[in-house]
């Protein structure tokens, strides 16, 4: 809802309300106020007084219709009046009323009200003009789409909230207790204005909020509004974008114009990156929409006077694409950082979602915080509102913690395939393929602890996968970890060659993210003795992939590769090593996970510290049905997920896209 006057939040009336109004009071005022214009109409009388009249001088004009005479006489009082009578068969007529003086016409029109008369002859005619115009107008709009919308001419598109209808406060924002510190001061400035004046302090004219997609940038800002009690406008960075010149920065002048007026008040512009990207004045860019429009932003926010209370917020996910003018003291004189949250910020965001649903009295949501780490707000959402579903599906009238567990699953790798039809033998493959991840995993001393292990398909095209969870939260990374998540990740394969002498597609993930590993310690972070500290890479978009580029000559290319190549191998002649040194381990924790096809990393952990057992499913007996492995190009892909940046993503023959936390 807009903020605007009592009067303007009432729904506007049609035209055609008002078009009835003026009928009814006119049609009242030919009844009340004109009553003798109304009654004065033709009044009949017969031929013989028709006659009299004439001969009395009183007739003054006649006209002869098809069956009738119609003239006009002046009655007893002076006044004219209309009046006819019947057509006969008379030839001394036309002389009698020429000696009475008496004129002839075509035609004597029946005279009604005047009022009534120019109500619709003008009235009425200027009202269905305007009226099919105001359709045509609304047809084009509706058929044209962005040009309709370009018949505002310069106005903003802005939503404008009161004080009170953002509905948001601080208190609905967790997690993100550095940037909430970092607007309260905004707030107290709109809240106590002198405070600052006296000391010779100006209010910042604008923040930047920076971080991923889905950390609460545009929750932030409403909040901000909410806690100051001012007007609130929001618009996104593409609503100013038109398809003629100059009306993009049209709507910034006019956004401008509105917020002095409202002042004090806060301007949220989502994605400013939209138009405020880098002007590289390359051919005829220095004229083009954007930039104009970039201009006058640049032009309004050095004219407004920042002691009028006008806060500028902002958010984007690409900072390093905006101009440097719109980054520059005076501008937006703060960046603020919306980083994904911590185990304790999941946790607190978590908290905030479950008040909306009903939740078992069981619930840990510190469990559910662990296994999600390198989740955003959003995504830990949508894991309360689909443990929310599921137990809806399953009939319950709360939520317990098993639901948030499964939604967790849900999130990173999709619905159950309960109709999928994998074969007794890819079951096996499957099966060795996880076991060999937890295996290697386990019997590593830098690792994540193994949190579970399934062999249930998902709709995401995973035939299974392995989740390690980290204890504590983890913010650095050592060469040694990051060495045993290279051997984590090439398990699968190693457990496959092992036990079934082939090897599968299932690893192709696997492989993905291994070589990214291997190439970032080789190319960022200075961990490989070849090349010691020196960045060979540069990380571009880190909000939003964290797409790389390498910035070393075609020789030094080469061998960065060869060094990835060895530093992979080693690792996964390292995994090699640990399964073929716990043979029988990896048999019957593989035979269990066929019995039950999903097992904890408690089930997980018992079964590799007690005494060794005779295994249901041995290795021979599964070399010889190597042979029956079918062709790499009709196998589908298994997925290995660990929740502290270790988790792989569901593969169909294709490469990986990056999950929200991976």
């Amino acid at each position: 809802m807009g903020l605007n006057d009592d009067d303007s939040k009432k729904p506007q009336k049609s035209w055609l309300f008002y078009y009835f109004i003026v009928l009814i009071v006119t049609m009242l005022l030919n009844v009340t106020v004109f009553p003798s214009m109304m009654e004065r109409q033709v009044h009949e009388v017969s031929y013989d007084e028709f006659l009299t009249m004439v001969d009395e001088g009183q007739v003054k004009q006649v006209a002869r219709g098809t069956d009738q005479y119609t003239f006009i006489a002046v009655d007893e009082n002076g006044e004219e009046a209309y009046y006819k009578t019947g057509l006969w068969e008379d030839e001394e007529l036309t002389g009698r009323l020429r000696d009475a003086g008496v004129t002839f016409a075509k035609e004597i029109p029946v005279q009604a009200s005047p009022l009534l008369s120019f109500f619709t002859t003008w009235v009425l005619s200027i009202l269905i003009f305007v009226g099919l115009g105001q359709l045509l107008s609304r047809s084009m709009m509706k058929r044209m789409g962005g040009f309709g919308n370009a018949m505002t001419f310069g106005k903003s598109n802005a939503k404008i909230y009161a004080e009170t209808e953002t509905g948001k406060t601080f208190a609905d924002v967790a997690g993100q207790e550095e940037a909430k510190d970092a607007l309260r001061e905004i707030v107290d400035f709109l809240h106590n204005p002198q405070k600052y004046a006296d000391i010779g302090a100006v209010l910042p004219k604008g923040a930047l909020l920076v971080g991923p997609p889905g950390t609460g940038k545009t929750l932030l800002a409403r909040a901000v509004a909410g806690e100051a009690h001012v007007p609130f406008f929001s618009i996104s960075g593409s609503e100013f974008v038109e398809m003629f010149v100059g009306m993009g920065a049209a709507k910034v002048r006019d956004l401008f114009k509105q917020a002095n007026e409202k002042a004090p008040c806060i301007v949220f512009i989502d994605e400013i990156d939209t138009i405020g990207k880098k002007r590289d004045g390359s051919g005829f860019s220095g004229n083009d929409e954007r930039e104009q429009t970039l201009n006058q932003l640049l032009s309004e926010m050095d004219g407004f006077d920042g002691r009028k209370g006008v806060v500028i917020l902002a958010a984007t996910n690409r900072p390093d694409s905006l101009d440097q003018a719109l980054l520059r003291p005076g501008r937006f004189d703060r960046r603020i950082p919306v980083e994904l949250p911590d185990l304790k910020g999941r946790v607190a965001i978590l908290r905030v979602h479950g008040k909306a649903v009903r939740l078992d009295s069981g619930v840990d949501f510190d469990a559910i915080g662990r296994a999600t780490a390198g989740a955003s707000g959003a995504d830990l959402a949508n894991i309360i509102n689909e443990g929310a579903l599921r137990a809806v599906r399953q009939g319950r009238k709360t939520v317990c913690q098993v639901d948030l567990e499964e939604s967790v699953d849900v999130v990173i790798a999709g619905y159950q395939r309960k109709d999928a039809a994998v074969s007794e033998h890819e079951k096996r493959i499957v099966a060795f393929h996880e076991v060999g991840h937890a295996l290697v995993a386990a019997c590593q001393s830098h690792s994540a602890p193994v949190h579970k292990i399934t062999i249930i398909p998902r709709t995401s095209g995973a035939l299974g996968y392995t989740m390690q969870v980290e204890e504590d939260e983890r913010y650095l990374l050592s060469k040694e970890e990051a060495l045993n998540k290279i051997a984590t990740y090439t398990g699968g394969r190693a457990a496959e060659e092992f036990m079934f002498h082939s090897i599968t597609t299932g690893a192709a993930n696997d492989i993905e993210q291994a070589t990214k590993l291997a190439r970032a310690m080789v190319t960022r972070y200075g961990m490989s003795s070849q090349f010691g500290m020196v960045a060979l890479e540069t990380v571009t978009n880190q909000y939003l992939g964290g797409d790389t580029s390498l910035a070393c000559s075609s020789e030094t290319a080469r061998m960065i590769d060869e060094e990835v190549i060895r530093i992979v191998q080693q690792q996964y002649d390292k995994a090699m090593g640990i399964l073929k040194e716990n043979a029988a381990k990896l048999n019957e924790i593989a035979a269990y996970l066929l019995e039950r096809e999903t097992i904890s990393g408690e089930e997980f952990m018992e079964i590799l510290k007690r005494e060794p057992e005779v295994p249901s499913v041995t290795a021979p007996e599964i070399s010889e049905t190597s042979s029956e492995i079918a062709p790499e190009a009709d196998m589908e892909h298994t997925e290995e997920i660990a929740a502290d940046a270790e988790m792989s993503e569901p593969q169909e023959d294709k490469p990986a896209e990056d999950k929200p936390w991976a």
